[in-house]
This record gives structure tokens, C-alpha cells and sequence, in this order.
């Protein structure tokens, strides 16, 4: 999966986290009734905020949600996901703009791609993808035209920028893709009103979403000769952030004009993590769920100090009394679970999950004790909501007591 928007399970409230896994689920299981199998490897973090603006405009109303069978991301539970235009829409975006990003890889020439045969092979993938996604979107009153138009206006930009080229000129055709994307969640929920707002929101989120990519992809683009329009227009990493602070300013703005009926979701996504990703992004993020994690001045941990995680040890004896442990008598530990599967199961159920997300955010049941695990998300620089927003109560909205009037009411 990619994307910027990837929401931490430690920051959402439960009630949030099943919301947001509805919504993932139900643009992944969107992909697979609509264009099979294989197409639901374009599910991403990005795409679903389509359908989550889409439901959270709509009336509240029946049939919204639907029970999925038994999927590894889940830890083979049940679970209920979104459904509807909504989902759709999703996967239409979804499909359109994974082909665009093959066809970017194809014409950079990138690993396995310089190869011939791959790179027709991968190209004729991306033309599939453009047709089917045109397809949904066609069934549900969205151009995708409007996006392939984009992505090829972005080639050409790419060609002729150079020092001195303004980087929001690199930036306007992902800008306008999203903002088409965006505007039409208020048509298909409809709140025509909304259209102008959200397609605001929309190419604000395009430019983050474009910046954000330049940013993480600099070093590693410097170093295979790559494309990269922050090294190619001569901006430095200042004014990057500088153009996202603004970019995350105008977003939140654009949401407070837009009319929503339960935009809770939204606006955690939108208002919060999105700066969550800039953090990430530009490494001034700090962890509290990780001793010796990035502090905020992007510094890590002293040398020496042992690194804890999900996986990672715990200080001290967790038995025995003093630091690390309960004071009193030592406690014997706990007798492991006699359901315990056996070496050869239990490496066939660690292997389904390893092709998955769900070992590395989220939670996942051990496939040997059947003990519930949290995923490498747990080391993931996270922050720590609760400190200094005393008007979220623990909620798990992160709420920016400063710039935002959010209901932090749970």
C-alpha cells in the first residue's frame, strides 16, 4: 500500500480506527468486485479519503455497510467495510492514478523496468487500468479524462522545468487531479455546494501529496539519477515546507466551508494526520509510543540505548520487583496458551500475513500463541496526541486545541 496518509492506530479512537479499516477494506473489496483480483493491488491510504468525504456529506442512511468475510489484513475476522458510490469512486481514482505512477516508473526507466519486455508489460498493465477505471467512473458521472489529461500535462512540465522554474508549476497537474477527484464526493453525496470547498481542499492535498513525494524521494533520486523537482527547479527543502505549512493551513480552512454531516473521520484525516505526514516527511516527528525514538529536532537516540518496539525487549525483568517490574515477590510467568498451533501451521499463517499490511500496522493475532500483537506501526513516529491538548480529553482526535474548532467529543 502507499501513500501519505497513513494514520497510526495509536492516534484514532476505536471508534475512528473501525471507521477508517471500513473504509480501506471497502476500497480494497471495491477494486475486486469491480476489476478483479488483481487490481486490488492498487489499494492504497490516499484513495480511500475519497470515500470517506463521499460518506461523510451523504445522509445518514442503511446499507452503507456491509460484513466481509475472513481477510489476512484482518487477522482472518470479519469485519464491516463501506460500500456504495463512494468505494467506488475510490477504486476508479485509485486505479487511474497507480496507472500514471507505473507509466512515470516506465518512462524513468526504474529497476526491473529499463527492461524491455517488463516495461511493455507494464505498460499494457496501465492502459488495462486506465479503461476499467474509466469505466467505473463513466457508470458514476466522473471524467477520468480529466485525470489522464493531468498525468500527461505532467510529463511535459517535467521536460521543460529547470532552476528558477516555480514549484507549483511542477505541482498543478496532480493539484488539479485531485481537486476533480474531491469535488465530485459532494456531487455523488449530493452537496453541490460542497464542490467548490472540497475541490480547494482537493488541490491542496495534491500539492502535499506531490511535495511530499519530492521530499522523501530526494537522496534516493540524487543518487539514480532520477527526476526530482525539488533538485530540478532548485528549491530548497525550506521553502518545500514552507509551500506544505501553507498548503496544511489552506486545507483546514477549505474543510470549515464545506458542509458535512458526520465529518469527524474527514477532518482527523485531513486536518491532523495530513500534518502528521509533513512531520514524517521532513523528519520532525517524535514517537511516544517508542523509547529512544526521532525527537523533534530530528535527532535520535543517545548511542547505546537498546531500541524497543513491538518485537524488541523490554527493560528490565518484567518479574522481578524494582525498575521494569511489580514490586513485591517474584512472580512466576504466565503459563503459555495450550492452543498453541503447531511449527509447520503456524509458519503457513505467519507467511499469510507477512503479504500483508497487517504485520506491519495494526494489530495481528500471533500465529503460533494466538496472542494479540500490535504491528511495526508501533515503532512508527507517531506523537503523542494527549500531551498538551487537554481538550481532547483522551479522545484519540488529536485535536489542535490552537488552530482548529474540531468536536473533540467521543
Amino acid at each position: 500500500m502507499f501513500g501519505i496518509v497513513r494514520p497510526c492506530t495509536h492516534r484514532l479512537s476505536e471508534g475512528l480506527r473501525t471507521e477508517w479499516m471500513a473504509h480501506l477494506c471497502g476500497l480494497c473489496l471495491a477494486l475486486r468486485s469491480d476489476h478483479g483480483q488483481f487490481a486490488r493491488i492498487v489499494t492504497n491510504y490516499d484513495g480511500l479519503i475519497v470515500s470517506v468525504l463521499t460518506e461523510a456529506q451523504a445522509e445518514r442512511a442503511t446499507g452503507w455497510r456491509r460484513t466481509a468475510g475472513p481477510c489476512p489484513l484482518r487477522a482472518m475476522r470479519t469485519a464491516p467495510v463501506a460500500r456504495g458510490e463512494g468505494a467506488r469512486l475510490a477504486a476508479a481514482v485509485s486505479l487511474v492514478l497507480a496507472s500514471a505512477k507505473v507509466r512515470d516508473h516506465v518512462a524513468d526507466g526504474d529497476g526491473l523496468l529499463k527492461r524491455r519486455p517488463v516495461a511493455a508489460a507494464a505498460r499494457r498493465v496501465a492502459a488495462g487500468w486506465d479503461r476499467a477505471g474509466a469505466r467505473t467512473g463513466a457508470q458514476l458521472g466522473f471524467d477520468t479524462a480529466l485525470l489522464v489529461d493531468a498525468v500527461d500535462r505532467q510529463t511535459g512540465i517535467e521536460l521543460i522545468a529547470g532552476p528558477g522554474t516555480p514549484l507549483l508549476t511542477v505541482t498543478e497537474p496532480t493539484e488539479t487531479a485531485t481537486a476533480a477527484a474531491f469535488a465530485h464526493t459532494a456531487v455523488l453525496a449530493g452537496k453541490p455546494q460542497n464542490a467548490e470547498p472540497l475541490a480547494e481542499a482537493g488541490r491542496l492535498f495534491g500539492r502535499l501529496a506531490h511535495l511530499l513525494d519530492a521530499v522523501e524521494d530526494q537522496e534516493t533520486d540524487a543518487a539514480s539519477g532520477a527526476w526530482n523537482p525539488l533538485t530540478a527547479t532548485g528549491t530548497s527543502r525550506a521553502e518545500a515546507r514552507r509551500l506544505c505549512d501553507d498548503a496544511l493551513h489552506g486545507v483546514r480552512l477549505a474543510l470549515r466551508d464545506a458542509e458535512f454531516t458526520n465529518g469527524k473521520l474527514a477532518h482527523v484525516l485531513l486536518a491532523h494526520e495530513l500534518r502528521q505526514s509533513v512531520d514524517r516527511a521532513f523528519g520532525t516527528t517524535a514517537c511516544s509510543h517508542q523509547a529512544g525514538g526521532v525527537l523533534l529536532d530530528g535527532a535520535g537516540a543517545p548511542s547505546g540505548v537498546p531500541q524497543t518496539g513491538a518485537f524488541g525487549p523490554v527493560p528490565g525483568n518484567p518479574y522481578a520487583p524494582g525498575p521494569g517490574g511489580p514490586a513485591g515477590p517474584p512472580q512466576p510467568p504466565p503459563e503459555p496458551p495450550r492452543d498453541r498451533r503447531g511449527l509447520i501451521m503456524g509458519c503457513l499463517v505467519w507467511a499469510g500475513l507477512a503479504c500483508t499490511c497487517q504485520m506491519c500496522c495494526g494489530t495481528f493475532n500471533d500465529p503460533w500463541s494466538h496472542q494479540r500483537r500490535d504491528g511495526l506501526c508501533s515503532q512508527c513516529d507517531c506523537g503523542n496526541c494527549s500531551d498538551g491538548c487537554e481538550c481532547c480529553s483522551n479522545c484519540g482526535d488529536c485535536c489542535d486545541c490552537c488552530g482548529c474548532d474540531c468536536d473533540c467529543s467521543c
